[in-house]
């Protein structure tokens, strides 16, 4: 997986660079089939907001956190995005497309 950090009225410091790298390895952990990622972290006065765009094969996920840190931003993101991505695994494995015989008959 590619991430990509970019800063908007902000300097990217390599801490926020590795605090983003650890927190996001999370996500990797329940879904590994990740292609790209990219983080945008943005300031403005009293806002700090995070964005994450994760392309995954076949679909894009996005979404965003806010807060008044920009370090609980990032965690309020990266829970975000791994919600977002287990749900997504969840909706792939359905079965809910089985074969007639294998479906359990109610009666």
């Amino acid at each position: 997986m590619s991430l990509t950090i970019t800063g908007r009225n902000l300097e990217i410091t390599p801490a926020i660079r590795e605090y983003v790298n650890t927190k996001t390895a999370r996500v990797l952990r329940h879904f590994d089939q990740v292609i790209d990622s990219q983080v945008t972290l943005s300031i403005e006065p009293l806002k700090h907001t995070a964005e994450i765009t994760l392309r995954l094969r076949g679909k894009d996920l996005h979404c965003e956190a806010s807060d008044q840190n920009l370090y609980a931003a990032i965690d309020l993101l990266v829970d975000k995005a791994d919600r977002l991505v287990i749900k997504h695994k969840s909706k792939a494995q359905d079965h809910g497309n089985e074969a007639i015989k294998r479906q359990e008959i109610t009666t």
